[in-house]
């Protein structure tokens, strides 16, 4: 039987709907009290727990054979470095040590592209560059990369467990909106829209749950497995969503410079509004970065694929027409 840890989040829910659609059983940890809109329906065994809470992941873990545990605190913004930390690393070692104490057979982690170091412009990023928990780029970039470490060094004890690392996640089943999400609700609306320079490489959050299940079942213990997408300018992404939806609005593009300086006052105002950052200093140095980035070890290894970007964005428009009413933005998310 499987655990997902943080399974009512974007990438979570869909795991679990991967799993299911192979005839799988699937135990969910959710939060005490957690919006669960995104497991509705669906034949699952859910437990409430918290990763901080030693004694309710242990419970969690009794009796599974996997654990996959993607429960984090996912932040664009530098005002929660301590809650990262508490969540994403303290967080790990507790599942680890559930995991030890339960014999589940193996832990599929769930790290982030962003834990590994950053090259400059003409490096591959592949899985030889190694984690960074002093990248200045960002916390949770610092976070994701000691909790990659602390998984590693569990595995020198004897723990078996792989990583897995994915890119930018869009696709649909966005019960949360992401951050991409609501860009893409913005660009979906009949008015003028926001962009950027810059590039990054997306993948489908389907395709990312399938890396997972790769990884569980073909992956080396102790290797890490990048599962990316295709890197595109954010300009064609809003283009591909106009065409879906058949408008064509005026799109308002800030230069970096311009974006830079204006990133402050956007972050305030999220702060002020609790809505969720699309618009940060974090993300617009993430768009200018090196997103030249391969999946080749995971395609090797483990047989895995991705599909054409721009179907990706065509469903994830679609499940959005039909599906806005159930959505709820979140400051906190489980990915």
């Amino acid at each position: 039987m499987n655990l997902v840890t943080g399974a009512a989040g974007h990438l979570g829910n869909v795991l679990v709907r991967e799993l299911l659609g192979k005839g799988e059983e699937v135990r969910a940890l959710v939060l005490p009290g957690e919006d669960m809109r995104s497991l509705e329906g669906l034949d699952i065994d859910i437990v409430e727990g918290d990763i901080l809470d030693q004694e309710s992941i242990n419970r969690a873990c009794g009796g599974m054979d996997i654990v996959f545990h993607l429960a984090a605190l996912v932040s664009i913004t530098e005002d929660k470095e301590h809650l990262l930390r508490l969540v994403n690393v303290e967080g790990t070692k507790n599942v680890i040590q559930a995991v030890q104490q339960a014999g589940v057979k193996r832990l599929v982690y769930t790290s982030s592209i962003h834990a590994l170091t950053r090259p400059p412009e003409g490096v591959t990023i592949d899985e030889s560059l190694p984690f960074d928990p002093d990248n200045p780029a960002g916390a949770y970039d610092r976070s994701k990369a000691e909790a990659s470490l602390v998984v590693l060094a569990a595995v020198k004890q004897g723990l078996d467990a792989v990583i897995v690392c994915p890119t930018g996640v869009v696709g649909p089943y966005d019960f949360r909106r992401s951050e991409m999400g609501e860009m893409i609700l913005t660009w979906m609306r009949p008015r003028p829209s926001i962009s950027m320079d810059g590039h990054f490489d997306f993948v489908d959050v389907r395709d990312v749950a399938q890396g997972h299940i790769l990884a569980r079942d073909k992956g080396v213990c102790g290797e890490t497995y990048i599962v990316g997408g295709e890197r595109v300018e954010i300009s064609s992404v809003r283009q591909w969503v106009q065409s879906v939806v058949g408008i064509k609005t005026p799109e308002i593009k800030f230069s970096t410079p311009i974006a830079l300086l204006i990133a402050p006052l956007a972050e305030a105002y999220y702060r002020i509004t609790k809505t969720k950052p699309r618009f940060t200093k974090y993300s617009i140095e993430t768009l200018q970065s090196n997103s030249k980035i391969s999946s080749r070890k995971a395609q090797k290894e483990l047989g895995y694929h991705q599909r054409k970007l721009s179907d990706s964005i065509k469903d994830t428009v679609n499940w959005w027409r039909s599906n806005i009413k159930k959505t709820k933005p979140a400051l906190r998310t489980s990915e």
